[in-house]
């Protein structure tokens, strides 16, 4: 496994791809879920992660095109799946997905699967709300999932490095 660190307007970010160049995890070096907060700063096996990343916070990228091979259970893989789905900018519900993935009684099990997501903003967990449309948890923390809805809805730019 090969891993890279980064930065972004919000902090410091950890990716980590495989040997086929699969990304397996991305998260926020603050995060809860940090894959390797030593990582070194240039890797070529993590080229296009980076560069994709950059691209999404500069607001040129809306979707992302990597090979993604995340590790979980086939229903969080199904849950992954569906939120890989979510349009930017656009937002769901925990019952939402849990429709989508054929398991309308599942809410909490999603939510728990939502949660455990190794590759945040690639698999947009963040679109992800409450059904009242309130923020939930989010592993970077709600200031960083609120500023990703701002961003992906256009009432938030920051240039590349500036800091939250």
């Amino acid at each position: 496994m090969d891993t890279c660190r980064f930065d972004t307007p919000l902090g410091d970010m950890v990716a980590a791809v495989d040997d086929e160049g699969n990304l397996k995890r991305l998260s926020f070096v603050e995060g809860r879920d940090a894959v390797d907060p030593a990582a070194p700063r240039d890797n070529p096996r993590c080229e296009s992660v980076v560069r994709q990343m950059r691209e999404y916070f500069a607001g040129d990228r809306t979707a992302f095109d990597l090979p993604l091979d995340p590790d979980g259970t086939e229903f969080q893989k199904d849950v992954w799946r569906e939120l890989a789905r979510i349009p930017f900018g656009d937002r769901r519900s925990y019952s939402d997905v849990a429709r989508q993935v054929g398991r309308p009684e599942a809410v909490r099990a999603v939510g728990a699967a939502n949660g455990a997501n190794p590759i945040v903003i690639v698999i947009p967990c963040h679109r992800v709300l409450g059904r009242d449309g309130s923020l939930t948890g989010y592993g970077a923390g709600l200031p960083i999932k609120r500023w990703l809805l701002d961003f992906e809805s256009g009432m938030r730019r920051l240039p590349l490095g500036a800091r939250f």
